[in-house]
């Protein structure tokens, strides 16, 4: 029996302050969440993100589009957003500060609201040198913290960073990542706090496979009422191989494996259908821990598996709305 989410003060549930999207629907319901990652391809050509979007469809309450991800040239997330619209799915774009400064990132919001993108997910920005254009200037006139409160000033108060009012500001569910196994760990609630102060609605945490790390993380955001607060998707990437959980383990920052997963994952007959009974078993793990509303499901490069794993994880059908 997992606690409903009450609405919030001011500001939140039903307040036309807020976008109305199918993803706050859902958490408002108190319902289970369930997001799903689309990477944007690095070209022009819109047809693997109208693919990803048919065969995912019905299987997530909203899907994500990254931003240029690890620093990598990619399809726009907003350009992306509207791909998938037209498939009759909605997006959550990601919108980094690493590539524009404030006046780009209120530009880019309206935008977004504009063509009718009702999420939006606040990040700092992978830094460019893990990208493929190492010598590109970066901007980070902003951190993901100081986007929140910006972004948020916009639709609460219709005024922008500088003091100027926007006759028609944009109505956006915001959101926020957190990683809860980056270092130095006793600061990454104090961090979600920050977000929270700053205007998030809802976190995205890093993929978890270390249950009992996520666990202490998540009692200490009960501790201090944050799961009041936001509602929090937990995390999941189904793997395919061994060499996958070893590269997670040593060469992902902030990521940690424990070592029975990677042995779990070396010693199987079929790799990929481990991975699949494992992210459903960590899918049933996390439905259990109290204050986590939802899960985030990065298929990196499987996009195609999370119907499965939605379905056998008992998430079906998805809620729908009117």
């Amino acid at each position: 029996g997992r606690e409903t989410h009450p609405a919030p003060e001011e500001g939140q549930g039903g307040d036309p302050m807020k976008a109305g999207s199918n993803l706050e629907k859902v958490f408002e319901s108190g319902k289970f969440a369930v997001t799903a990652e689309i990477g944007p391809p690095q070209s022009a050509n819109p047809e693997p993100l109208t693919h990803h979007a048919k065969m995912m469809k019905g299987s997530a309450d909203a899907f994500n589009l990254t931003d240029n991800q690890t620093a990598v040239v990619r399809l726009s997330s907003i350009a992306s957003a509207v791909i998938i619209m037209r498939e009759g799915i909605e997006p959550v774009i990601q919108m980094t500060c690493r590539d524009r400064n404030r006046i780009a990132l209120q530009s880019d919001l309206f935008g977004a609201a504009a063509l009718g993108i009702k999420n939006v997910l606040c990040l700092t920005g992978d830094h460019q040198i893990f990208g493929n254009e190492k010598p590109a200037k970066n901007v980070f006139d902003f951190d993901s913290i100081v986007e929140l409160q910006v972004f948020d000033q916009l639709r609460r108060e219709g005024r922008q960073v500088g003091g100027e009012v926007v006759k028609d500001p944009p109505r956006t569910y915001l959101g926020c990542a957190e990683n809860p196994f980056a270092t130095p760990y006793e600061y990454r609630v104090s961090r979600l706090a920050k977000k929270v102060a700053a205007g998030a609605d809802f976190c995205q945490t890093q993929a978890i496979f270390d249950m009992v790390m996520f666990e202490k993380f998540m009692d200490e955001v009960r501790s201090r009422g944050l799961d009041k607060k936001i509602h929090i998707l937990a995390g999941v990437i189904p793997m395919k191989s061994a060499g996958a959980a070893r590269y997670m383990k040593n060469k992902v920052p902030g990521m940690i494996v424990p070592n029975e997963i990677v042995d779990r994952m070396k010693n199987a007959k079929d790799p990929k259908e481990e991975g699949i009974k494992l992210c459903i078993e960590q899918i049933e793990h996390l439905k259990t821990v109290k204050g986590v509303h939802g899960v985030h499901i990065m298929a990196v490069a499987w996009e195609e598996i999370v119907p499965k794993i939605v379905e056998m994880a008992g998430l079906l059908p998805r809620p729908t709305f009117q």
